[in-house]
């Protein structure tokens, strides 16, 4: 059922204020809403608080500097008298609307309500949450580099990024999302870079989302952002490195932290996006080079060499003399495509598996894996040598995709080439690869051809994307982003 968070005003009597705001959080019904009765300097005052969500020594400590006030240190302008002289806190603020201020302290501030003054709610922000350490994330690892990572407080992880992009000009602009949830999200970008046509329509579709809560935080976001829900392909990069998102700052993108979730989205983001990692820059430019060649390689080698296997499997005649050993010695039992879909299944199975494994049995599984139903699976005529040979090599470059979202997208092309090659030889082959970059070219991410560079072509861009450019040549900034040339 739908939800609309109305406008509430104040009451003109203090009782009345309590009792709304006792009433609307639910006091007494839930453990952790606290309510405070408090007198000071000769005046009735209620905080309201989550537990768990409160600097207890801060709280503390406003308090013994209350209760040391007297009556007419508060005169004649209450209100104005605790916000700028009693109170010394950096974080105060106030409200005007009950209901905007019960939202606020189920999101961690305090909310102080004080006899006389029934026209205002001051709110305390000494807000903490329970949260782990930035730690490097485990998706994103290099050898040499930072070891600090987003978490899932929002706070930390826009200091996180202000810590990498000292510009007077980033912004941080701060909306919530969620009728129920009212989830903290936060769009991040240079001024003087971006264009600001795509931060504007960014905010409109974000404000545009309609739904009672962000269970999934990115995720949820994503599937209201990409528009096309049936596309595996993702249209947005994430990452848990504040140096690849400051990087992507300095080019001209955008991006949006969300309160809860350690990945960063950043927008706009290609296919080729998707292909690019930290670690290539980190080496040296004709390292870094070789290394994404060997990445790009290995990623479409993911894609084509169990289909051109199967294709080559079953008509030897299209293979010169010299490849002749490429074909498989024994057929096996099952048929050979019948074989591929069954490992590719597997092995998706024994993924699932290895995350809900608990770390102390992590070996036992490998071991599962690869003796009991890999070696023996052969053993018995199930699959033959060649199929966990280039089926292995396939699994190595999925995992060789940086992004593990594309990396299940293009497991999905992997199998529907692997069928249309089983059921029309060359020509399916050459059809569903035809297919298949004719709909990658079709997709656009945030008024943006995904393929972009390679199509529509670009020469120069094209060239950056294939090569690891160096450092002092990397000022070029795409120019899909049509970003802003801030030295005019």
């Amino acid at each position: 059922m739908r939800e609309e968070t109305s406008k509430q005003p104040m009451f003109d009597n203090y009782d009345d204020n309590v009792s709304y705001m006792k009433e609307r959080m639910g006091v007494g019904k839930s453990f952790d809403v606290i309510q405070l009765d408090l007198e000071y300097a000769g005046r009735r005052m209620a905080l309201f608080m989550i537990d768990g969500f409160v600097k207890d020594d801060i709280l503390h400590y406003l308090m013994k500097l209350l209760s040391k006030l007297e009556p007419e240190q508060l005169e004649p302008d209450p209100f104005e008298r605790l916000l700028r002289t009693h109170l010394p806190y950096v974080e105060l603020g106030h409200k005007d609307d009950l209901n905007e201020a019960a939202d606020w302290v189920l999101a961690g501030p305090t909310a102080l309500f004080v006899e006389g003054i029934n026209d205002k709610i001051i709110m305390i922000d000494a807000r903490t949450y329970p949260v782990r350490g930035p730690q490097e994330p485990d998706v994103e690892r290099v050898v040499r580099g930072s070891r600090d990572g987003y978490v899932e407080t929002i706070i930390f992880n826009t200091a996180l990024t202000r810590r990498r992009v000292r510009d007077r000009s980033l912004r941080m602009e701060y909306m919530q999302i969620g009728r129920r949830s009212k989830t903290d999200v936060c769009i991040c970008y240079l001024e003087d870079i971006v264009d600001m046509d795509k931060v504007e329509h960014l905010k409109n579709n974000l404000q545009k989302i309609d739904t009672d809560a962000l269970p999934m935080a990115e995720k949820t976001v994503e599937e209201f952002l990409s528009g096309r829900h049936w596309n595996p392909y993702p249209t947005i990069r994430y990452t848990e490195r504040p140096d690849t998102a400051a990087a992507h700052l300095y080019e001209g993108h955008i991006l949006i932290m969300i309160d809860g979730s350690p990945s960063v989205m950043i927008t706009p983001a290609t296919f080729w996006h998707h292909l690019q990692h930290a670690e290539e820059y980190r080496q040296k430019p004709s390292v870094g080079a070789y290394l994404r060649f060997v990445r790009f390689f290995a990623v479409f080698a993911s894609l084509f060499i169990l289909p051109v296997y199967y294709l080559f499997s079953m008509d030897p005649s299209l293979l010169p003399k010299q490849l002749s050993f490429i074909g498989p010695t024994e057929i096996g039992v099952l048929p050979l495509i019948a074989q591929f879909l069954i490992a590719e299944v597997g092995i998706d199975t024994l993924r699932m598996a290895a995350i809900h494994t608990p770390s102390a049995l992590a070996t036992a599984l490998g071991l599962v894996a690869a003796i009991l139903i890999g070696q023996v699976a052969i053993q018995v005529g199930l699959f033959t040598n060649e199929v966990v040979l280039y089926l292995a090599a396939a699994v190595i470059g999925t995992y060789c995709t940086p992004s593990y979202e594309l990396s299940l997208s293009n497991r999905l092309t992997r199998l529907f080439l692997l069928i249309v090659t089983g059921l029309f030889g060359v020509k399916g082959l050459v059809i569903g690869t035809t297919l298949w970059i004719l709909y990658l070219a079709r997709m656009h991410t945030f008024r943006t051809a995904y393929l972009w560079p390679f199509l529509p072509f670009n020469y120069r861009a094209f060239r950056d994307v294939v090569l690891r450019t160096p450092m002092p040549l990397k000022n070029r900034r795409p120019t899909f982003l049509h970003t802003q040339d801030p030295d005019k």
